[in-house]
């Protein structure tokens, strides 16, 4: 089984809460929660107090990104804001290891993610300090980009590395796209655009779910 994680850099900020709500009431399991300092990515989107702002209004797994330098330094912002699963960057970072580990003492799930021209190979070090992959299928930093086909063979490595690990793609996923993914590994699937681009969250989410699982 698949599960749709709606990324909020393609909500409407002006009706937030609305729009969370809207897509928890649609059958979207996960909330991805893009962070982005305008260092490691040349945008800046929203803090932990955002995060938390919203928290009380949704049951949802907060699916937190840190797209940000050093995050370590954050890390309890955001555990008190609500993750449930706090994500970084293996190219954000020296001290990888320690930041997984930081995550976990705080009884939160920790993924980590890398960018499209970073191998698999990278992670290996990694390989049981971590609960999820996030593979970027798209540069990082910006919604509405196209999925980079290359991601797909990526994700086929990964899943054949990690075994029943969950693995989380992001970048570029709408209807039509969906089901090659998942068939190439991926179970956690991102949507921005392809789920707040549309009037009806509810239909938009339960597309993707079937196209996803067909």
């Amino acid at each position: 089984m698949i599960k749709i994680s709606p990324s909020i850099l393609s909500a409407d900020f002006s009706n937030l809460g609305h729009d969370v709500e809207r897509v928890e009431k649609g059958g979207a399991e996960y909330l991805h929660i893009d962070v982005m300092d305008g260092v490691f990515v040349p945008n800046i989107s929203l803090g932990a107090s955002v995060q938390k702002s919203i928290r009380k209004q949704s049951n949802m797994v907060f699916d937190t990104h840190l797209m940000i330098i050093n995050p370590i330094r954050y890390i309890d912002d955001f555990a008190k804001a609500g993750s449930d699963i706090i994500t970084i960057h293996l190219e954000s970072c020296d001290n990888v290891e320690e930041t997984l580990d930081k995550i976990h003492s705080l009884g939160i799930k920790a993924g980590l993610s890398i960018k499209p021209k970073t191998p698999i190979e990278a992670i290996k070090p990694y390989i049981g300090k971590f609960d999820m992959l996030l593979i970027m299928s798209v540069e990082p930093g910006f919604g509405g980009q196209s999925f980079i086909p290359e991601s797909l063979d990526k994700i086929k490595e990964a899943r054949t590395l990690l075994g029943d690990l969950d693995i989380e793609v992001d970048g570029g996923i709408n209807a039509d796209n969906i089901n090659t993914i998942v068939k190439a590994g991926a179970n956690i699937l991102v949507a921005g655009s392809a789920v707040f681009g549309n009037d009806n969250l509810t239909e938009a989410i339960a597309t993707l779910r079937k196209n996803g699982e067909k």
